[in-house]
């Protein structure tokens, strides 16, 4: 079930985590009705090309004359041979035709075809769904990968307005089977809490937890995580190999630093209606982020950021050691863990 993920990072998703959850999941599921069964869904737009061809098997099957006319149309992608970042430099500085209007058009013509559908939940309209949804990653990630060359700002916009774009359909197609669906989101700090509160939205960035805020209101419950110490799973530079490092001690004044001072191994901080913990933790502080990529040696400059803690989570569950993801392929370098680092070369 997991064999599709190839791409960097592999890891996220191809790990011993995700492997037991997706075994639970499905005991969970067996002999319940379809209306009470647990899904598992991506929100992210990195799939441009495998989310062409998503697109066309459901056509193949469906509708052969509506899977040439889509052939026609991704066939302006053929001169990427399947590089994602190459289209987009190439498009974004002129150097070939943008694809833009004829990703738009197919998306049209999927959403149509949607729209044309009975309401009546059922196998038909999930797989139409899922072709939908993967003609619209199609149009954003063509934008993205052309707005990526022009800025950081602009191109990370444009990825959690996605990843939101994402939710919201979902939202919609499920409550048409079951009436008021949940939804957890499992994302990195920097997407779910809400940006507005940190450096980043006043560089102009937002995000997943911010967006579902102004929509959801009271109804999207923002939960972060916190490490002081440990191990992490992550890359040197993108694109290279998984490592198991070791995550620096939180910086002193840090929210890192602060939680470790409890002593305590783990707890969690319920923010939202606790107006005597929003004074404690009123103040601005440095907070940390560790994605797939990890720079130790350049970590105030590469991971920290001023964050309000109560306006950027509704809680925050604080792990003081932390213990590195176990990804199911260990590459050459996964195993031997980056040595405690000591003075002088610490330094």
């Amino acid at each position: 079930a997991l064999s599709g993920f190839e791409r960097f990072p592999s890891w996220m998703w191809r790990n011993t985590e995700i492997r037991d959850f997706v075994e639970w999941l499905r005991g969970h599921n067996d002999g319940r009705p379809a209306a009470q069964q647990v899904g598992f869904y991506g929100i992210d737009l990195y799939s441009l090309f495998r989310s062409m061809q998503a697109v066309l098997s459901y056509l193949d099957r469906t509708d052969p004359e509506a899977a040439l006319r889509a052939r026609q149309r991704y066939a302006c992608f053929d001169h990427a041979r399947e590089d994602s970042q190459a289209y987009g430099h190439s498009a974004s500085f002129g150097l070939e035709h943008s694809c833009e209007d004829e990703v738009i058009q197919q998306l049209r013509d999927m959403n149509q075809r949607f729209s044309d559908l009975s309401s009546t939940p059922g196998m038909e309209r999930d797989e139409t769904f899922y072709a939908q949804q993967n003609a619209r990653l199609v149009r954003n990630a063509e934008e993205y990968y052309r707005t990526m060359f022009r800025g950081r700002v602009s191109s990370w916009n444009l990825r959690d307005s996605h990843m939101v774009e994402t939710l919201q359909a979902l939202d919609r197609h499920l409550g048409a089977a079951d009436g008021l669906p949940r939804i957890a989101v499992w994302a990195h700090n920097s997407h779910l809490g809400d940006a507005a509160a940190t450096e980043m939205g006043e560089a102009g960035e937002w995000n997943v937890g911010q967006l579902m805020r102004d929509r959801y209101h009271e109804q999207a419950v923002l939960v972060g995580f916190s490490t002081h110490h440990g191990t992490v799973t992550a890359a040197s530079d993108w694109d290279q190999p998984a490592r198991r490092k070791r995550v620096r001690p939180g910086l002193a004044g840090s929210w890192e630093d602060l939680l470790h001072q409890t002593s305590t191994s783990r707890f969690l901080l319920a923010l939202r209606d606790n107006p005597a913990l929003q004074r404690l933790a009123a103040p601005q502080r440095l907070q940390r982020a560790i994605g797939v990529v990890y720079r130790p040696e350049t970590e105030r400059q590469s991971h920290y950021f001023m964050a309000r803690l109560p306006q950027q989570f509704d809680a925050l569950i604080h792990i003081d050691e932390t213990s590195a993801l176990e990804p199911l392929d260990h590459g050459p370098v996964w195993h031997s863990v980056e040595p405690p680092e000591t003075y002088p070369s610490g330094v």
